[in-house]
C-alpha cells in the first residue's frame, strides 16, 4: 500500500545517504515495522502492570535460594 509520510529535507538526505533513494521504502517499511513491535511489546507490559501480586511468592524469602534450586530442577540443565 502507499502512503504519503513528510519528512524533514535533512532527514531524507541523511537517509538517502545510508540507503540510496531506492533503499528508502525498504528501509523505512523496517523500521516502522521494529517501532509498532516496540510500542506493541510495551503496552502488553503496561497491561500487565499490577497482575502479579508484590508479596506471597515462593521466592521472597530468598530469590537467590528460589533461583538456583528451579535451575537445580531443570533436567535440561548441564552440570
Amino acid at each position: 500500500m502507499r502512503v504519503h509520510v513528510v519528512l524533514d529535507d535533512d532527514l531524507v538526505r541523511e537517509l538517502d545517504a545510508l540507503t540510496g533513494p531506492r533503499g528508502r521504502s525498504p528501509f523505512i517499511a523496517e523500521a516502522v515495522r521494529r517501532a509498532v513491535d516496540r510500542e506493541r511489546r510495551w503496552r502488553k507490559i503496561e497491561a500487565a502492570f499490577g497482575s502479579i501480586p508484590d508479596h506471597g511468592h515462593e521466592w521472597d524469602e530468598d530469590p537467590a535460594a528460589w533461583v538456583h534450586d528451579q535451575r537445580r530442577a531443570d533436567p535440561r540443565r548441564v552440570g
